[in-house]
C-alpha cells in the first residue's frame, strides 16, 4: 500500500529503466512513479514499460503519473499490468479524478500550490491521498522548485481526514528537515536525485532515502 500507514513512505519518480528500478527497490524505496505524459522529460510509453515493470508489482508500487489523460489511457495502464496507483498531475478536476477512482485503482491528486488560498481546492477532491507540489503552471512538477513548506502544515490542519505527500524541490540534502518540519506520510522526488532528465544518480537516491527514513 502506497502511502502505508503508520510510517514515511518514499517515492522515487520519473523512472525509465528497468535496472535503475531495480536498484532503487532494492535501496528501499516505497514506490516508483512512471510517467506517461508525453510531452515530460521522463515520459515513458506503455508499450516501454510493459516489458519490465509488471515484474517489479510484488516489490514495490507503481504509480502512473498522469496529466490531463484520455479516457483511454488509464484502462490501457491497467490492462498492461503496470500501474497500482494513478497520480493525476495535470489539471484534473474532481470529477475527472472520481471517474478514474471507479476503475478500483487508489489515485492520488496532484496540486500545485500558490498561496493559502489555493489549499482551499484539497476539499473538493474525493480521493483520500493529495500530493502537494510547487506551483509551476503548464509544466506539471519534475522542475526542482519548492513552495513553503508552513502551507503543507496548514493543509494537515484544514484537513485532516487527507493524507499528504509533500513533493517539490526535494533533495538528498533538505529531505529530512521537510520531513521533520512538516511530518508527511510521504515524499516524492524526481529531479532531485538525477544525473540527467529520466536517470536517477543512485548514490542521491540512498543518500535521499536514508535522510527521508532518519537511516
Amino acid at each position: 500500500m502506497f502511502p502505508a500507514p503508520g510510517k514515511l513512505s518514499v517515492k522515487i519518480c520519473g523512472i525509465t529503466r528497468a535496472d535503475q528500478a531495480q536498484a532503487i527497490i532494492q535501496m528501499g524505496a516505497d514506490a516508483l512513479g512512471l510517467n506517461f505524459w508525453d510531452r515530460s522529460k521522463r515520459h515513458i510509453a506503455p508499450a516501454s514499460a510493459a516489458e519490465w515493470a509488471p515484474a517489479l508489482r510484488s516489490l514495490t508500487t507503481l504509480v502512473a503519473v498522469l496529466v490531463n489523460p484520455s479516457p483511454s489511457l488509464p484502462v490501457e495502464l491497467i490492462e498492461k499490468q503496470v500501474v497500482d496507483v494513478f497520480q493525476l498531475h495535470g489539471d484534473e478536476s474532481p470529477e475527472d479524478c472520481e471517474r478514474v477512482m471507479s476503475l478500483g485503482l487508489p489515485v492520488i491528486k496532484a496540486l500545485q500550490v500558490r498561496d493559502h488560498a489555493s489549499l482551499a481546492m484539497i476539499g473538493d477532491y474525493p480521493c483520500e491521498t493529495i500530493l502537494l507540489d510547487a506551483y509551476n503552471p503548464g509544466l506539471y512538477g519534475g522542475e526542482g522548485k519548492s513552495f513553503p513548506w508552513e502551507l503543507a502544515s496548514e493543509a494537515q490542519l484544514r484537513f485532516p481526514e487527507k493524507r499528504f505527500l509533500l513533493a517539490g524541490g526535494l533533495t538528498p540534502d533538505n529531505v529530512a528537515q521537510a520531513v521533520a518540519q512538516v511530518h508527511p506520510c510521504g515524499v516524492d522526488v524526481a529531479s532531485g536525485v538525477e544525473s540527467a532528465p529520466g536517470i536517477k544518480d543512485l548514490d542521491m537516491v540512498r543518500r535521499f532515502i536514508a535522510a527521508a527514513k532518519g537511516r
